[in-house]
């Protein structure tokens, strides 16, 4: 069912030997590849769109769902849209993630479209790796789009990386937050030779007392470019930070654009940013204990975005 090829980008994206234990659902090349439901977690394929819904029943606490996507079919763009209900009250894990490898000349390409539905008291995990590999010269494009909606008290926490060896990208994350609820959204991002990769994120703060946190991580390479706008709107007394910083090297471009917009009185928003290289005095320390100029160069890039 798993060829060694499958495997390896599992093992990436989605950090799994093999098929894993409890709810998953498996997409190869555009089709359904494996699904495991258990009684607390159901899923199913959406009768509007190619994808699926995942019912999270309230009270749930402990469990994980793994919904990755591997391609290596040439000439494949799959699109899906995916749909997460979290029932009041639980507490899961959900690994998602997107592994390519291209062995041709034609490109291959996945848009994941995830809307999350998080009901009152709920808290979720919500983990996302993408990353191409494979010798050919196709493009490979990954083109996420995730949707939060957060009831009262709900909590969200969601950890976006993109590993590497994606040509082409463009993230859209959307969230609106009711009363009492938060959002931690870390991104990682790191490119290239002629990559770019486009970030685009807009939270509305809409209920009392909601806080929300943008924390962004880029890392520059070749003659890649990398542009990040955010955008936090706040409806009603809320908290909002957004930070968002980059290491260039080479002859790398970044464009980066924090935006902050209070609509209410006792909004508190706040953002920093920074842009600049790796510092000399820190690759001086560690190839003085020993370490090459690529390894020190590599243990400074792995910190900064860990």
């Amino acid at each position: 069912m798993l060829d060694a090829t499958d495997k390896n980008l599992l093992k990436t994206v989605a950090d799994l030997e093999d098929l894993p234990q409890g709810a998953y659902n498996i997409r190869k090349d555009g089709k359904l590849l494996s699904r495991s439901t258990t009684a607390n977690i159901d899923i199913e394929a959406s009768e509007k769109q190619d994808g699926i819904t995942v019912t999270i029943a309230p009270g749930t606490v402990n469990e994980a769902v793994h919904i990755p996507v591997i391609l290596g079919k040439a000439g494949l763009h799959d699109v899906v849209y995916n749909k997460f209900i979290i029932g009041e009250n639980s507490d899961v894990t959900i690994i998602a993630g997107c592994g390519i490898h291209c062995g041709g000349p034609e490109p291959e390409g996945h848009e994941g479209i995830h809307e999350f539905i998080v009901k009152k008291g709920a808290k979720i995990k919500y983990i996302e790796k993408h990353y191409a590999g494979g010798q050919g010269s196709g493009k490979r494009t990954l083109n996420p789009t995730t949707k939060v909606f957060l009831e009262e008290n709900s909590k969200v926490e969601m950890e976006l990386t993109q590993i590497g060896g994606v040509d082409e990208a463009n993230r859209v994350n959307e969230a609106v937050l009711a009363a009492g609820s938060s959002l931690l959204v870390t991104e990682r991002v790191m490119t290239d030779g002629n990559q770019k990769a486009v970030s685009r994120n807009k939270i509305i703060l809409g209920g009392e007392n909601s806080r929300s946190n943008m924390v962004s991580r880029s890392v520059i390479k070749g003659k890649s470019q990398q542009d990040f706008y955010a955008t936090i709107v706040a409806k009603a007394k809320s908290f909002g930070h957004i930070e968002c910083d980059a290491i260039i090297m080479d002859n790398g471009t970044n464009k980066t654009i924090p935006a902050l917009r209070a609509e209410h009185p006792d909004a508190e928003l706040s953002h920093e940013a920074s842009i600049g290289k790796i510092a000399g005095d820190q690759l001086m320390k560690l190839m003085s204990m020993g370490m090459t100029y690529d390894e020190a160069v590599n243990i400074i890039i792995q910190g900064f975005l860990r």
